[in-house]
């Protein structure tokens, strides 16, 4: 397998930034989140960045041609060669036409689309469960990191709170987003052969495992 090109998908709450992090330790690739990337060309002042930061700054969507072309600006370069975790993008069947004719124009492809799935009440206890200290952002879950004292930050002792996005009604339609814009983007890398599923209510440390072995079996199977 001569590069390993991943994209990530999954509901939020799945885990996939958990995951992200372990792909990247265990093959040195370059992780792009493509909001954190968008806002990096803005900081920047890149010549794409010029142009999406009006736009944002309208409140409005980036269009899919120029959010591609953010996101093969850092595709393009060196530490991208050997492959790519890409995790936000695309989220539509055109963003993904969009992604892989900017790869094949390069000669590139996309090696695997790792979808992590989780049921909607797992994701739903996760993510309601968070909160956050009002002073300096930190993180807490009610269930699985609870405070020492309920309702204050261990570390500021600022109250903590739970954000509008993680309240279970909010949760719901996120998740109704998500499954309106992203079942037809899943059957597509499903016919094209690149799909690969996991469970995201496993422990953390059982999905990496099987994310790990599904991609050291299709390097070898590269290889044969």
């Amino acid at each position: 397998m001569a590069e390993l090109n991943l994209i990530l998908m999954g509901p939020p709450g799945a885990g996939k930034g958990t995951q992200a992090e372990r792909l990247v330790d265990d093959f040195d690739l370059p992780y792009y989140a493509t909001g954190d990337i968008l806002r990096a060309a803005i900081s920047e002042g890149t010549e794409l960045g010029k142009r999406a930061g009006p736009i944002v700054a309208a409140g409005e969507l980036v269009p899919d041609e120029l959010m591609c072309d953010v996101i093969m600006e850092r595709i393009d370069t060196p530490e991208a060669e050997d492959g790519f975790i890409l995790d936000g993008f695309p989220r539509t069947v055109r963003q993904a036409e969009v992604l892989d004719d900017a790869l094949d124009r390069r000669g590139r492809s996309l090696t695997v689309a790792i979808l992590i799935e989780a049921p909607t009440d797992e994701i739903i206890r996760r993510l309601s469960g968070r909160r956050i200290c009002v002073e300096n952002q930190h993180v807490y879950h009610v269930e699985f990191d609870p405070p020492k004292v309920d309702g204050i930050c261990d570390q500021d002792g600022s109250r903590l709170v739970q954000r509008d996005d993680d309240k279970p009604e909010t949760i719901r339609r996120r998740l109704a987003v998500y499954r309106e814009q992203t079942e037809p983007l899943i059957e597509r890398y499903e016919e094209q052969g690149i799909l690969r599923r996991f469970d995201g209510s496993r422990s953390p440390e059982e999905v990496h495992s099987h994310i790990r072995a599904t991609l050291a079996t299709l390097a070898l199977e590269a290889e044969i």
